[in-house]
């Protein structure tokens, strides 16, 4: 009887580890520096617009916003991957990345949050 119960408790756990292994979690990051202009200008709006955006449109379980802080030393590897600068934006599931921070750039400039919703969305759907 004790070893049904163990076999039946680690056929559950190996069915509930394929099952997470199986989706297709998507990541935002927006990488930014820990600057003083940054926390009330342009870094801080451009963080908070994406992030209203990625909530309002997505389950939190399958596109996940992430700020990642370029001067924090447990970042340094992803920074280093993506090549990152203040303001990257990066959307990645575990094959692929697209880089759209010449998107986000355009945004801070023109201001037209439309445009910036529609081509983040339509780069995280190619994703999925």
């Amino acid at each position: 009887m004790k070893k049904l119960s163990i076999i039946i408790l680690s056929l559950v756990v190996s069915i509930g580890a394929i099952a997470q292994t199986g989706s297709k979690k998507i990541e935002v990051l927006y990488f930014k520096a820990n600057l003083s202009c940054c926390q009330a200008r342009a870094c801080q709006n451009l963080e908070n617009v994406t992030k209203e955006i990625i909530t309002k449109n997505f389950p939190a379980k399958e596109v996940v916003f992430k700020t990642v802080a370029l001067t924090d030393e447990a970042n340094k590897k992803l920074v280093e991957t993506y090549n990152a600068k203040s303001q990257t934006l990066i959307i990645v599931n575990k094959k692929q990345y697209i880089d759209l921070s010449k998107t986000l750039a355009k945004f801070a400039r023109d201001n037209d949050k439309n445009a910036f919703e529609k081509e983040l969305l339509a780069n995280i759907k190619k994703l999925k």
